[in-house]
């Protein structure tokens, strides 16, 4: 398809350099927080004191090669294959850590711009959950390494999503202020209940993060819930699989089947019922690389309960997951059934790039869309991203 546009990926990742959590850490948190520890040629991460294995080799070289594990992820291996043997790896590419190489490369792939989420951030707040204080301090220095690094928006291409914890409802409205003068665009919030003190956890729809709320609506400033650790590895371990994640690759098949989808399904299910979306109608909110097949599932559910319950539902659900929620669908899913469900406008191209198990070529995302429009085609792969933002360009 030849377009008259520049596409806009909104699921892109860099792969962090091993000081991305400690070059700004708060001297106070040096063993609290994220540490490199190295074993002869053998480098590690600690979290929290304890050895994470949310990402096995944290120098991320060698690397996997984008989009090798495709036909994995599409469940479309063939009946010859083994799975195991479609794994690849090369040497780490200076794209995936260097801002001027990658906004090259992005034109090059022609993208008109790209969303960046963390690899190895996105399981750490789940390793410090037990430490409101270490949390906090933690992803804050993580964001100033990445605006040093990356920039929040860097030549009008790369938009870097900062972090942001509720774990402390007020530093966290602090940090997001920072962020915002400094330039964010987006944040990046966990799709997980949030930690709380002496081990407890709340729902994101619980008020006391509502200034957290106000403050992104005020700002026009979307969250994107990004796939990652949310500590739901806790369920299998009723059913006899391991509490914790044991790094990509290394999950146990019964826990795919369990938790799969199931954070983003509760977290957007917490902001409806919670009634975050009726008091703050203007925020918008995203779905990063959580598939689409939770959506439907969600909508049925909540417009039961809103029939059982009509009481704490002042608004259709379904009409507010149109109103707030943008969602980006696995490549391999019914896309159009999502059209239908919420709206084209609300569907967003994601390509996971340069991860395994996203795709080759981002724009390879277009040979999903046979049976859209040109319009539509324009809304997914770009228009619906600026909406998002809240800008007419980046």
């Amino acid at each position: 398809m030849d377009l008259d546009f520049d596409p806009i990926d909104a699921d892109n990742h860099y792969y962090e350099p091993l000081d991305a959590f400690t070059r700004h850490l708060d001297r106070r948190f040096n063993q609290r927080g994220v540490q490199v520890v190295s074993e002869g040629r053998r480098t590690r991460i600690l979290i929290g004191g304890r050895i994470n294995q949310f990402i096995p080799n944290p120098t991320f070289d060698p690397i996997i090669v984008p989009g090798c594990l495709d036909s994995l992820f599409r469940g479309q291996v063939p009946a010859d294959v083994d799975p195991r043997a479609l794994m690849a790896v090369e040497p780490l590419r200076s794209e995936y850590q260097n801002r001027d190489h990658r906004a090259a490369l992005a034109e090059r792939q022609g993208l008109g711009a790209v969303l960046l989420f963390p690899t190895l951030g996105c399981g750490v707040e789940e390793a410090l959950k037990h430490d409101v204080d270490a949390t906090m301090a933690s992803l804050a220095a993580f964001n100033r390494w990445l605006e040093e690094d990356w920039g929040f928006v860097f030549q009008h291409r790369l938009v870097s999503a900062p972090m942001l914890s509720l774990a402390d409802p007020v530093a966290a409205v602090a940090e997001l202020d920072r962020v915002i003068e400094r330039g964010a665009r987006i944040v990046h919030i966990r799709p997980a209940p949030v930690p709380g003190e002496h081990g407890t956890s709340r729902s994101l729809g619980d008020p006391v993060h509502d200034p957290v709320w106000a403050r992104l609506a005020e700002a026009s400033i979307p969250a994107a819930f990004h796939l990652g650790d949310s500590g739901y590895n806790a369920f299998t371990s009723m059913w006899g699989g391991t509490s914790t994640f044991q790094g990509f690759g290394k999950v146990s098949t019964l826990s795919k089947v369990l938790v799969s989808d199931r954070a983003i399904h509760d977290t957007v299910a917490s902001l409806v019922v919670d009634g975050v979306f009726t008091r703050f109608p203007t925020l918008r909110v995203a779905s990063i690389e959580n598939g689409s097949d939770w959506v439907s599932l969600l909508v049925k559910r909540l417009r039961k309960q809103a029939n059982q319950t009509p009481w704490d539902f002042p608004e259709d659900p379904l009409e507010v997951i149109r109103r707030n929620v943008w969602v980006t669908p696995y490549y391999e899913e019914d896309l159009a059934a999502l059209a239908d469900l919420i709206g084209v406008e609300r569907v967003l191209f994601g390509s996971d790039w340069p991860h395994g198990e996203g795709l080759a070529e981002p724009t390879d995302f277009l040979k999903e869309l046979h049976g859209f429009d040109e319009v539509a085609v324009r809304k997914i792969m770009r228009d619906n991203a600026l909406e998002l933002l809240g800008v007419e360009s980046v």
